[in-house]
Order: structure tokens, then C-alpha cells, then sequence
């Protein structure tokens, strides 16, 4: 479709994990040096956005930007604007790439159980909608890596919460990817996949906040339209 997507990862150096976490406990020199390394491997956007995420369903639309900006209180960022990289943090919260190929428009989501019940999914798609003139039908949805429904124990309020009816005396499960997927459906999404991987059950490759007890560091899922790419498609 045009995109670079994907996901970074906890890296080979396992004494030394690729953590992008900037509210982590790792040290903030460590950090920025990753970061640093991060955003030298996109030479083709002149721009990055990301915010202090609240577990909530506000997606903010972007029009362009040079270097590193960081907003407050946002789970969603959107633009139709070449050279611009949306990233959202990740340590088992779905990142959700949304993408719509006929407009050149792009929306990149951070769900967790409560952005889930607060439907940021219906929030990014009215942006698109709203944005860039773009109806559900048109986009393209990918369910990346997460952690996963056998691995995810909640308490019977959160099954509820996105939906939900708690069976037996638990402990409950929730499939956040599988629940998702299904408000992508019931939505009119015209295309939709998820990624079978699991954050909580390979230690060894991505970062969990679940598995690790709080103690994990942050990966960073990211999605843009290339600006080179997009140059030469405008042009035609």
C-alpha cells in the first residue's frame, strides 16, 4: 500500500534491550541513544509524532511537522501528509495500523482493554472519515503484535467493559485482537488481519508489561507514508 510499517522489538542484545520506553526506568541517556538510532533509520520522513498516552480514544489528525514532536493526552494520531512517521508505544496493547490506499491517508491506534471499550477504533475511523473523506469500506486494518487472549487474565469488569459476559468464576481471559477485529467488522472495515504474535509469550523478542509484572520496557509501532514514495505517486 505504499506505507512503512512495522514494529520494533526488544533486540539480540538481551542485557541490553532496545527500549524505547520514555517514561521507563531505564536511563534517559540509554534512551535517547536508541532514539537517536530509531529515527536514523527513517531518512525519508522529516518528521515523527507520538504523545503521553492516557488509555483513551482521542486520535489527533496531523498536517505536517519537522523532527520529534510529543503531545499529551492522545491514544491516535492520523495524516494525510507525506514524510510524516505516526508512532504510539506498545508492551502488549494493540497497535492499530489503519490505512487507506485510494486516498493516501494513514491512522495509527493504541488500544488496550480501555481504548477498546472506549471505541478508538470507531474514533480513528470518523477521523478518516472526517479528514480525509474516507469511509471504513476503503480501509485497510492490521491488528499487530499484542499480547494475546490466553495469556491476557482480567477481572470480570473488563470482560463487561468491551462487551462481554464473564462465565463461571474466572479467571477470565479477554482477546483484545479478536474483539477489535470484530468492532472493524460491525464497523463496515473492508479489510482487516491480525498478527498471531504474542508479546506476554516470547520474552526473548518483545517487551510485556504483563509477563514482566510491571517492569518491562516499551516498544514503538510506527506507520507513515514514505515522502519520497508519495512525491511520485502526487506527481502521477
Amino acid at each position: 500500500f505504499g506505507v512503512r510499517a512495522g514494529i520494533t522489538g526488544r533486540g539480540e542484545d538481551q542485557a541490553n534491550p532496545f527500549d524505547l520506553g520514555l517514561w521507563t526506568a531505564a536511563p534517559v541517556s540509554a534512551v535517547m541513544s536508541r532514539w537517536r538510532q530509531f529515527r536514523g533509520a527513517f531518512p525519508e520522513f522529516s518528521g515523527s509524532v507520538m504523545a503521553h498516552q492516557v488509555h483513551g480514544r482521542r486520535v489527533l489528525w496531523h498536517r505536517g511537522n519537522q523532527g520529534w514532536t510529543i503531545h499529551e493526552g492522545a491514544d491516535g494520531h492520523g495524516t494525510d501528509v507525506a514524510g510524516l512517521l505516526l508512532l504510539v508505544t506498545v508492551a502488549d496493547c494493540v497497535p492499530i495500523y489503519l490505512v487507506a490506499p485510494t486516498c493516501g491517508a494513514v491512522a495509527l491506534l493504541h488500544a488496550g482493554w480501555r481504548g477498546t471499550a472506549g471505541n478508538i477504533l470507531a474514533e480513528g475511523l470518523v477521523t478518516l472519515r472526517r479528514m480525509a473523506g474516507v469511509e471504513p469500506a476503503g480501509v485497510v486494518m492490521h491488528l499487530g503484535v499484542a499480547i494475546s487472549g490466553p495469556r491476557y487474565q482480567v477481572g470480570a469488569e473488563v470482560v463487561r467493559a468491551i462487551g462481554g459476559t464473564p462465565v463461571g468464576e474466572g479467571p477470565w481471559h479477554v482477546d483484545l485482537r479478536g474483539t477489535l477485529a470484530e468492532q472493524g467488522r460491525q464497523l463496515g472495515v473492508g479489510e482487516i488481519s491480525q498478527s498471531s504474535r504474542c508479546t506476554a509469550s516470547s520474552p526473548g523478542e518483545f517487551f510485556s508489561h504483563r509477563a514482566s509484572g510491571g517492569r518491562d520496557g516499551r516498544m514503538v509501532a510506527y506507520l507513515g507514508l514514505p515522502g519520497t514514495l508519495v512525491s511520485v505517486m502526487a506527481d502521477r
